[in-house]
């Protein structure tokens, strides 16, 4: 009879222990996830900038939760299509908030989509972390609203420098109409007169136009040194085969927005020397080892080559440092907007794949100059500037 008992109870045990396994008896294959936003623009003219962000995300998602997640959290990022609009990127800014409860918000990935939905984040309560340039995005500050991307006072500073020990002493303006462009050529009035470098021209294009040519033919008429454009694609491939075509002697300076192999595909043999600053991501391979950031750049290179076949480009590092710092603080403080916002703030040193951020409570981009290095278009591919 005690032997009925004893084998009664070992079985009662044994289906109470298989039980509590099938239903995910240990916390951390119950526990909650942890829900972000992302708003990019996949589709658009703004998609060769959101597209390869959007991959990051999704990237690092998986690379996150196969190592068990955020303290034993998964990571779940909803992923957006602005379409590059701003009025899309405000409805689903508003859709993260009310329907899918994000805890923050990374993007998105064009400065006036940015600037267009910050009102709704704002008034949220919730953490942005912008992956767009204009530097009114930050600027002045707001204790919600952060950014990766680098400042386009830092994108004009680094042109400044090369336009000065080049002797550059005039230049003409071609800049976008839409934020990112308008940013862009406050900059550029802003810090090439007192560099010694005289604005001759000022022109503008919408990103929808097809031909430039009237603009660049009376950028001809006053013979700049250099013609800068501020643009993202296809914008300034557009300008440079006009300037190419028009015979314009003059030294090509592009911005940023164009650190991506579409431009010299759309530019095609008029990219030939073209300078613009960039993230170190397009020159991996020329950097040294010593460099701060080769090793997480390094890593970033494996896994998304890993992962979809080829190397990855300036833009994907917005979002590759947008999600690395609030993981890192969400395994610090946990799901509390408020607390991850504090985190936020507080992040000193952390080297990332764009740059190495230094936020404090009167800087929420981070970043220096020496976030960006010079390229030039050599034989169709990207080279360090030395």
């Amino acid at each position: 009879m005690h032997r009925f008992w004893f084998a009664f109870a070992l079985g009662l045990l044994l289906v109470v222990l298989v039980a509590g396994c099938q239903s995910g008896g240990g916390k951390a294959a119950k526990a909650a996830p942890y829900r972000i936003g992302a708003i990019f623009s996949v589709s658009g003219p703004g998609a060769p900038i959101g597209t390869p962000e959007r991959d990051t995300a999704l990237m690092l998602e998986k690379v996150i939760n196969a190592k068990g997640g955020i303290n034993g959290h998964p990571l779940e990022i909803i992923c957006l299509d602005d379409a590059s609009s701003d009025t899309t990127a405000v409805m689903n800014a508003k859709r993260l908030i009310q329907q899918e409860r994000v805890l923050a918000i990374i993007g998105p990935s064009l400065s006036g989509p940015t600037l267009a939905c910050l009102g709704t984040v704002k008034e949220a309560k919730i953490p942005i972390i912008s992956c767009a340039a204009g530097n009114k995005i930050t600027t002045p500050v707001d204790p919600w609203v952060f950014k990766t991307a680098q400042s386009d006072i830092m994108a004009v500073a680094k042109l400044v420098d090369y336009m000065k020990a080049r002797g550059i002493k005039t230049a003409a303006l071609i800049c976008d109409t839409n934020a990112y462009g308008s940013s862009g050529r406050e900059q550029l009035e802003k810090q090439l007169p007192p560099a010694g470098i005289k604005i001759v021209a000022s022109e503008g294009f919408k990103n929808t136009d097809t031909d430039m040519t009237s603009q660049v033919t009376r950028i001809k008429a006053k013979h700049p040194e250099a013609l800068i454009c501020w643009g993202t694609n296809p914008g300034p491939a557009i300008v440079t085969r006009n300037a190419r075509a028009l015979g314009l002697r003059a030294e090509m300076l592009q911005s940023h927005g164009v650190a991506d192999p579409e431009f010299i595909k759309l530019a095609g043999k008029a990219a030939e020397g073209v300078v613009f600053p960039a993230g170190r991501m397009n020159v991996l391979a020329q950097l040294p080892k010593s460099d701060p950031q080769y090793a997480v750049l390094k890593e970033f290179d494996g896994l998304f080559r890993k992962e979809y076949g080829r190397a990855p480009i300036h833009f994907g590092a917005h979002a590759w440092d947008a999600i690395q710092l609030l993981s890192g603080a969400l395994a610090k403080v946990g799901p509390d907007p408020a607390l991850l916002r504090e985190e936020l703030e507080g992040t000193r040193g952390f080297v990332g794949a764009g740059g190495i951020y230094n936020f404090s409570t009167g800087d929420h981009n981070g970043m220096s100059k020496e976030a960006f290095v010079l390229i030039r278009v050599v034989n169709g591919e990207w080279a360090l500037v030395k």
